[in-house]
């Protein structure tokens, strides 16, 4: 399936499996919270998301390279600094907060099946093929990086 490569972009794959997590969610009986509890914790994960994704963002600019997720082949520096000592996907991350607030947001226990799914396909048609571009563009120095960062947290 390596058609698949790099072909989606990461926040189009993130509504796709939220689509999915909201029909799963109405197949299957919610979990009771106090409205007030959840509003809480989908804005605590919102904001935590936001900020991952964010901080890559802006570290990129800084570094004036390329965003584009289906383009690292364009990479013109490996930023590793920031938010990129923590994780080397701070924007899919990110993401990962997002769909976290989604499911706690539809009080579904069953829609959390969506992680997964989205982690699993990322990391193979996205993550893994970025990682190959960014070794070939920056070699050693790229090496190193994974080294020492994790791919996720």
């Amino acid at each position: 399936m390596p058609n698949l490569e790099l072909k989606i972009p990461p926040p189009l794959v993130a509504i796709l499996v939220g689509s999915a997590m909201w029909g799963v969610s109405l197949m299957a009986p919610g979990v009771e919270a106090p409205a007030a509890l959840r509003t809480a914790v989908v804005v605590a994960l919102v904001l935590i998301g936001a900020g991952f994704e964010l901080s890559g963002i802006l570290a990129f600019r800084r570094a004036k390279t390329t965003v584009n997720p289906l383009r690292p082949d364009t990479s013109s520096r490996l930023v590793s600094s920031g938010v990129y000592r923590l994780t080397r996907n701070p924007m899919y991350v990110g993401l990962v907060f997002m769909l976290l607030a989604w499911a706690t947001y539809l009080s579904s226990v069953w829609a959390l099946l969506g992680l997964p799914v989205f982690v699993l396909y990322l990391t193979r048609f996205q993550i893994k093929p970025e990682e190959r571009a960014l070794t070939t563009r920056f070699g050693s120095d790229y090496l190193d990086y994974q080294a020492r960062v994790r791919r996720w947290l």
